[in-house]
């Protein structure tokens, strides 16, 4: 089989960034407005007041500090508490097409490719801006690549679950380069009126190159040793928005189309889950905990990597060994493990192992191993 190799990233990150701070005094606003206006169904038991959020709640829940997002003054204006962003016409390049571009420039780089060299281009993310064309199509001609492109979703495994695509596509012959990119709008499905997760994610769009170790002349490569990718059914992560909505005469406003989780629910279920994944697709390649230097884990919550990290390893990782990058860009869905690869693989020397590692709704989990060269 073609080696297939990792030879550059891109990361596109919005100007605007909210911390804890500015996000709970809007939350705590409309609190105090919504407890106003229904003051005397609260004093008669007939409902409950409204809790306040904190600073300090959240980073303790989550370990999240601040966000980036496409857009501030909608999310914080206690009125609206959603992203405005303007219509764009379909002649203007689309949001998601805008963000992907932008990292793949930096990608296409970093691995000293032509964009035109690229063949297979996907784009793979929880929210897709459109349900057709793909925006992935979009890209291509954006970029000026050829052959062909694609859109998936797997909610937050979409990038890890996109690698094995795009690698298995150059393995087996059929593309010498491609590119997945990982354009995630997080605010536009978040409800920022839910006090367990008003806080939770943030806006962010990675990309990768990957080629056949033959064509690549990147100075930095990473060989992909192994993919494995699992899916089990649960109802603990879900967005019921979708395009049968108007059929069904359901309300498009109501709390379901939006992120709805069970936290308690998925920690307790899925970090099992995903260290067994990481645990035994190493021994499957002949490695253990003990040969990892570096562990990109998804970045959803600090708790949730610590205990999968210490599942993995059997010790506490250092911050180096498995880097945090949620407490500045909060939970990125699939683009999460890929930022902290694309900003924490500093000091890798060669022969070094690590594994990228994203789970989430689905549930979905996909792990790659990778070596630097």
């Amino acid at each position: 089989m073609t080696q297939v190799v990792i030879t550059g990233t891109g990361l596109y990150t919005p100007e605007h960034a909210i911390d804890n701070d500015a996000l709970v005094a809007a939350f705590n606003t409309w609190v105090d407005k919504e407890n106003e206006e229904h003051a005397e169904a609260i004093a008669r038991g007939e409902r409950e007041p409204l809790a306040y959020s904190s600073s300090e709640f959240i980073e303790k829940a989550s370990g999240i500090k601040s966000r980036y997002v496409l857009n501030a003054s909608g999310i914080l204006d206690p009125q609206r508490m959603r992203p405005k962003l303007p219509q764009r016409s379909n002649e203007e390049l689309s949001v998601q097409g805008e963000m992907a571009t932008a990292a793949a420039h930096q990608a296409l780089a970093a691995a000293k490719v032509a964009a035109s060299d690229i063949e297979l281009v996907i784009v793979a993310c929880s929210n897709l801006e459109r349900a057709y064309p793909a925006v992935a199509v979009e890209v291509q001609q954006t970029l000026g690549t050829s052959g062909y492109g694609f859109d998936m979703n797997v909610a937050c495994s979409s990038a890890t679950f996109a690698l094995e695509t795009a690698a298995n596509a150059i393995a087996s012959g059929s593309v010498k380069r491609a590119l997945v990119v990982n354009p995630e709008i997080c605010s536009a499905h978040l409800n920022f009126r839910d006090r367990d997760s008003h806080f939770i994610f943030g806006d962010a769009c990675t990309a990768i190159v990957l080629e056949s170790g033959d064509v690549a002349v990147a100075d930095e490569q990473f060989e992909i040793l192994g993919t494995r990718l699992v899916t089990k059914f649960s109802n603990a992560i879900r967005n019921n928005a979708g395009f049968l909505n108007r059929v069904m005469d359901s309300d498009p406003l109501g709390l379901d189309k939006l992120f709805v989780q069970e936290g308690r629910r998925v920690f307790k279920e899925v970090c099992p889950m995903v260290a067994k994944l990481i645990t035994d697709h190493l021994a499957s390649l002949e490695l253990s905990g003990n040969d990892l230097k570096r562990m990109w884990l998804h970045q959803a919550n600090r708790h949730m990597n610590d205990l999968i990290a210490r599942k993995v390893l059997g010790y506490d990782p250092s911050e180096q060994q498995a880097p945090i990058i949620l407490d500045r860009y909060a939970n990125t869905s699939s683009a999460g493990s890929i930022i902290a690869f694309h900003l924490h693989r500093e000091q890798l020397e060669e022969g070094d192992i690590g594994v990228i590692c994203s789970f989430g709704a689905g549930y979905s989990a996909g792990s790659v191993v990778i070596r630097r060269l």
